[in-house]
């Protein structure tokens, strides 16, 4: 029996054993077919939200989760066993070339399970930039703001009252000894023990996760949970959605059990992430005639930096992210000169080992310096001009969806100046020596020959590192059915009863972590739903506070 760290209640299993209906959809002896008023495939930020918001209007909600129920009794700050159990691919999701590093999570909770709890809101500038770009007049600011402190409210987001570790601590000297702009990231916990291993899945319940938060709720309210239940496709009854197909899958392995679930429902909406969305889509063969679904996929392209210290750093240790820097975002406009977010990664030894890109003695050598080491990020925007786009989705021979994203002069040009400007930070900060995550780049002992050095880096794919773990577009809204996929209320332009609500609706990407955006989003679109299904009647905009 697994006893819960040090007497921490464990709510999913507590829940489970007051009667939530909760099912294992890889344990079906049968295949079945359940109806409900509205079926959410996925259980992320988008579809916690949504199910939480849908339940509390009154009407019967099931939930789909590709992944497995992992809780609080289960995480035990091992990489090993998290990465298997609530990572995408097993943390190994790349693009379909493989020179792309994807992180997303899979795991009911979805990727606020794992996620690093940095929370900001839509910056202005993209919001902005919506309205005059795309049309999306419903998203000011303004317009957005009571969503914003809705979801604040409901997941604990506000700032972080604790002094940074080492590791982010670098960002902040390094900014304050060049004179350039830094702030705290506020986060969505309650109670944090400080642990550090937030991407791991939180022991102690302190992140304010959907695993502990909306999903907990729904199911209270009378929600139903499948777990491992792959959603294959949607149910077209002419140009009705009418529910979806998911095929049981086993509580180890990527091979069905041969069992589906049928979920018949009043409204479906779709809730699985940028690169899953598009791939039930278009398995189905749902109306695509102008080639928008999957298009557009935007990734935050993300490239590191290593610096050692004399000093401690063990950036294992506290909060993984609690300070950033726009210093470089937003300098010339969305619509000018591509900006980037500076903030850190969180030291875990197996994660950073993955991501050091060297081999034999050398590898060794800079894991023995694991305790003083610090990593650094560039979160790059894309999607906001044309050096600078997203890629596409498109489904390998087998049916399952693949990101094909290739680097343009704008991300280059942009991944050049990150370098620079991670490099003279942790220079600044007192790195000992630098070494940017670009493949025989070098290591540099003082900032003018690592400055020489990077400007005459070839940024490409499989020399220079990219990863990402922030997947939004694929289904982007719209006005116009040619050049997006939905509406600007998240109804897909071509199909009666079907939504889309989670991050694949963003028309680029954010500029900063989007789990914030897509809560206050969908905390949006899932009101207007329920004003329009549930059987009382009008929802205000405390349903969930």
């Amino acid at each position: 029996m697994k006893i819960a760290i040090q007497g921490v209640p464990d709510p999913i299993q507590n829940g489970i054993a007051k009667g939530w209906k909760v099912f294992h959809a890889g344990l079906l002896a049968e295949s079945e077919t359940i109806e409900c008023d509205v079926v959410i495939v996925g259980t992320g930020a988008g579809g916690g939200t949504a199910a939480e918001i849908l339940t509390k209007a009154g009407l019967s909600v099931v939930m789909l989760e590709d992944g497995p129920l992992r809780s609080s009794n289960d995480f035990r700050m091992n990489e090993g066993e998290a990465f298997r159990d609530l990572y995408q691919e097993g943390g190994g999701r790349t693009s379909n070339d493989g020179a792309l590093t994807i992180l997303q999570g899979r795991a009911v909770g979805g990727s606020t399970t794992v996620n690093w709890t940095s929370s900001f809101r839509t910056p202005e500038q993209t919001l902005q930039h919506w309205q005059s770009v795309h049309g999306l007049q419903a998203f000011s600011a303004e317009a957005m703001a009571p969503w914003f402190e809705m979801a604040e409210r409901r997941v604990n987001i506000g700032p972080w009252q604790v002094p940074p570790n080492a590791n982010n601590d670098v960002l902040r000297a390094g900014c304050e000894q060049l004179g350039w702009s830094w702030d705290s990231i506020p986060r969505n916990v309650s109670g944090c023990w400080n642990l550090g291993y937030c991407g791991v899945g939180c022991p102690t319940n302190a992140k304010q996760s959907m695993l502990v938060t909306t999903i907990p709720a729904a199911l209270t309210g009378g929600a139903k949970l499948y777990q491992r239940a792959k959603v294959r496709e949607i149910i077209m009854e002419g140009d009705t959605v009418v529910g979806v197909v998911a095929d049981g899958m086993p509580e180890k392995g990527f091979t069905p059990t041969g069992k589906t679930l049928t979920v018949r429902a009043r409204h479906t909406i779709l809730a699985g992430g940028a690169i899953n969305n598009p791939g039930i889509l278009l398995r189905s063969k749902a109306p695509n005639p102008h080639r928008q679904v999957g298009a557009n996929t935007t990734i935050h392209p993300t490239v590191a930096n290593f610096a050692v210290f004399d000093k401690d750093i063990q950036g294992w240790h506290g909060a993984p992210q609690s300070v950033y820097s726009d210093h470089f975002q937003w300098q010339d406009g969305a619509a000018g000169l591509t900006g980037f977010k500076l903030e850190v990664l969180p030291m875990l030894p197996a994660f950073i080992a993955s991501l050091l890109g060297t081999h034999g003695a050398a590898h060794a050598e800079e894991m023995t310096q694991l305790g003083q080491l610090n990593g650094m990020i560039a979160l790059v925007r894309d999607g906001f001009t044309e050096d600078a786009m997203g890629g596409t989705i498109e489904l390998r021979k087998n049916g399952s969806p693949v990101l094909d994203y290739e680097l343009k002069s704008g991300h280059v040009d942009a991944i050049r100046r990150s370098f620079l400007a991670m490099s003279e930070i942790q220079f600044a900060a007192g790195a000992r020596q630098v070494r940017p995550a670009q493949l025989g780049g070098g290591t540099f002992t003082s900032w003018n020959e690592c400055k020489e050095a990077i400007n005459n880096f070839s940024i490409e794919k499989f020399r220079t590192l990219v990863g990402s773990a922030h997947l939004m577009g694929g289904c982007v809204m719209g006005n116009n059915p040619k050049t997006s996929v939905v509406t600007d209320q998240g109804r897909y332009h071509l199909l009666d009863q079907l939504s889309i609500m989670d991050g694949s609706l963003f028309p680029t990407s954010i500029g900063a972590n989007p789990q914030l955006s897509i809560y206050g989003l969908v905390s949006k679109l899932a009101t207007q739903l329920a004003n329009e299904l549930a059987p009382n009647g009008a929802l205000n905009t405390a349903v969930v506070s």
